[in-house]
């Protein structure tokens, strides 16, 4: 019992590891975003762009993942994005536009790896604490995101450096990481052949895409991750153009990323409280459109506090969507092709936000229309979170006749479970 207990917790140690590498390429570059621009003359759209092209590989993995013969194991997907991330952070030491959108290509390649590894081997790993895991994961996620923020401008000041070199050091904790799970994938088992009689990988990612239920989970998770990159991508220039100091700036982000991690760790012990997670669902959506007026039009003096509040609400929702996961999941099966889908579709969505909000401020030439669009999409949230919050969960049926395919409804039976 003292050997399970002891691995489970170097499991969740090693969890938290990769996960602290999984936002900081994306985020430290909001701090950095108006010297970006200037050193590459980038217009709003361009710099959109910039963040907006690691989030459309977010969920590369994902898409493709579902409808492998035979899925990698979770420790192989690790150690390869950890060591991809390494490589795209070095790229973006050259000083070459190319090689600057390159590398952010390729982590955002990476990251999905470990993106869509992650809720399997928690639902694999931890089956009767998805919630509590979960929300450390994600607290490690946005405490990562919170130091490379707020560290950036100090670290480039410290340094006497321009802005690459500040990028660059992000790959050291990310090759600690790949070298941490080296020894779990060489001691892993090969993964195992599909049972005899169990339905195809193509065949059992087909029954989760048709499901109702997967597709609510995955706007949930679509929805909440474009608001979250719309706050990394542009709250720090919106702080900037309402008078805020650039340093400054980066600590406000800083700050939004912490209190995300506060957030996440409130989701557990909310779930526990709560019939289902309906309720949940309205507190993120109701605290993410009060931080987001709130920074944009609310006397600069309360930005701080505005800030914490949105992170919050960003916390809640992040934990939220990747708890929806394993919650609506039967077994790790059902959760691996989930969150394929999930993210793979999620991220794609998520992506069009810092785009959008670049264009709308480059035609309206401010950010009242940019932000009143961030509220509209900030209430819509609530449409396919209220669904994605009741109990049911996704069922693949374990085995079909031989030579006869399965229907689209015994696909993806949706039971209704009382009490989870």
């Amino acid at each position: 019992m003292r050997a399970r207990r002891a691995s489970l917790v170097l499991g969740l140690a090693l969890l938290v590891l990769v996960a602290i590498n999984l936002r900081p390429a994306i985020v430290a570059v909001g701090p950095l975003l108006t010297e970006i621009r200037a050193d590459f003359a980038l217009s709003g759209t361009a710099a959109g762009a910039l963040t907006t092209l690691p989030l459309l590989f977010f969920g590369s993995y994902g898409l493709i993942a579902p409808f492998l013969r035979r899925a990698p194991r979770g420790e192989a997907l690790l150690v390869a994005s950890m060591a991809l991330l390494v490589v795209a952070l070095l790229a973006r030491l050259l000083d070459a536009p190319a090689a600057l959108f390159a590398g952010s290509l390729a982590a955002g390649i990476a990251i999905s790896m470990g993106n869509i590894a992650i809720p399997g081997i928690i639902k694999r790993d931890h089956p009767d604490s998805v919630p509590l895991v979960t929300s450390i994961y994600t607290v490690a996620i946005t405490c990562g995101a919170a130091v490379s923020a707020a560290a950036v401008i100090p670290a480039q000041h410290a340094l006497g450096s321009g802005w690459r070199l500040p990028l660059g050091l992000l790959a050291i904790p990310a090759a600690v990481a790949a070298l941490a799970w080296l020894p779990r994938l060489l001691r892993a088992p090969a993964t195992p052949a599909p049972a005899a009689g169990a339905p195809a990988r193509g065949a059992a990612a087909a029954a989760v895409w048709r499901s109702r239920l997967a597709w609510q989970v995955t706007l949930f998770m679509g929805i909440q991750s474009l608001l979250a990159y719309v706050t990394v991508s542009w709250v720090p220039t919106i702080c900037q153009d309402r008078g805020m100091g650039e340093e400054a700036a980066g600590y406000l982000v800083g700050l939004n990323s912490l209190m995300q991690a506060a957030g996440s760790l409130a989701v557990p012990f909310l779930v526990r409280r709560m019939r289902d997670q309906r309720p949940l669902v309205l507190v993120t959506v109701a605290v993410t459109f009060v931080g987001f007026a709130g920074i944009a039009w609310a006397p600069t003096a309360t930005l701080w506090v505005l800030a914490a509040v949105l992170g919050v609400g960003q916390g809640l929702g992040f934990a939220g969507a990747l708890s929806f996961i394993g919650l609506r999941a039967h077994d790790a099966r059902v959760a691996g092709q989930l969150s394929g889908m999930a993210q793979g579709c999620g991220y794609l969505i998520a992506a069009a936000g810092p785009l959008l909000i670049g264009f709308l401020h480059d035609a309206t030439g401010g950010w009242n229309v940019p932000i009143a669009a961030v509220l509209a999409v900030t209430a819509a949230l609530a449409l396919p979170g209220l669904a994605a919050g009741r109990n049911r969960t996704i069922r693949i049926p374990d085995a079909a006749p031989a030579g006869t395919a399965l229907s689209g409804q015994a696909e993806a039976q949706i039971s209704q479970q009382s009490g989870r």
